[in-house]
């Protein structure tokens, strides 16, 4: 099973829309189990098929670190057809990944979140018309206001698209405030791809904003647009693949808090 994921689970935990274009790519296998479950492992808990434990592409054992991600993976295998398609299981390659691209490099993965709050989303502001200015502002100024008060970060908000160098104290205090953990920063990792923001997935996180009002938060301007434009079934289709990826790494993050709590 090792090559059904090759083409994606090097790299969606730094790029989770290339996964699903490789994905898309990658001929399907034929199912070749019968029964998939979690079972405790060493470290945590693996999953098997027929009682045989799975490994990432690169050969690791995947194990994952709570029963809930255990079984939620184990779902995706047991719920496949005849064909396998990895389209349908974001939480097995959310797992290859970690297991495979970050557990290795977690401060990496953890630069490349903070390098969003230099350019975060929610720092760039449209200048009209009014009922869209004041749109955003209902979405995100909150988050703002949450870092300000709970983190100490005060960023500095721009109209338009002209960058604005953010305050090093600011920064350096929301970095502070990232996981350290493989699978949490992982999960922050696609969160904030997918959305533009560290602030909006550090949210989540904390339970600030539930995942439907990230999302929403995230797509203020698209959603707006649509409003008047109307949404073409490639831009369609492309953001339903997004959501997959994006509610996968939020319910890892939901199980982790779970399990911690």
């Amino acid at each position: 099973m090792r090559e059904l994921f090759d083409e994606v689970a090097g790299h969606s935990a730094l790029d989770p829309e290339e996964a699903v274009r490789r994905t898309t790519r990658t001929p399907r296998r034929k199912r070749f189990y019968a029964r998939a479950d979690a079972a405790e492992a060493a470290g945590g808990f693996a999953i098997t098929l027929d009682d045989k434990p799975i490994r990432t592409p690169s050969g690791r054992a995947l194990t994952a670190p709570s029963r809930e991600i255990a079984d939620a993976i184990a779902g995706e295998w047991q719920a496949q057809a005849e064909l396998i398609d990895p389209l349908t299981m974001p939480f097995t390659r959310f797992a290859n990944s970690v297991v495979d691209a970050v557990i290795d490099r977690v401060d990496a993965v953890t630069e490349d979140v903070a390098k969003y709050l230099e350019s975060d989303l929610l720092f760039y502001r449209a200048g009209h018309p009014e009922a869209l200015v004041a749109r955003e502002a209902a979405q995100w100024d909150p988050i703002l206001f949450w870092a300000a008060d709970t983190l100490g970060a005060h960023f500095i908000l721009a109209e338009g698209i002209v960058h604005v160098r953010q305050p090093e104290t600011a920064v350096a205090a929301v970095r502070a405030a990232l996981p350290s953990d493989p699978w949490s920063i992982a999960a922050l990792h696609v969160i904030t791809t997918l959305t533009g923001s560290a602030l909006l997935a550090l949210a989540l996180l904390h339970g600030v904003l539930d995942q439907d009002q990230v999302w929403a938060a995230a797509h203020v301007d698209e959603d707006w647009n649509i409003e008047k434009w109307g949404i073409d079934e490639e831009v369609a289709a492309r953001r339903a693949a997004r959501w997959v990826d994006f509610k996968a790494a939020a319910g890892i993050l939901k199980a982790l808090n779970s399990s911690m709590g």
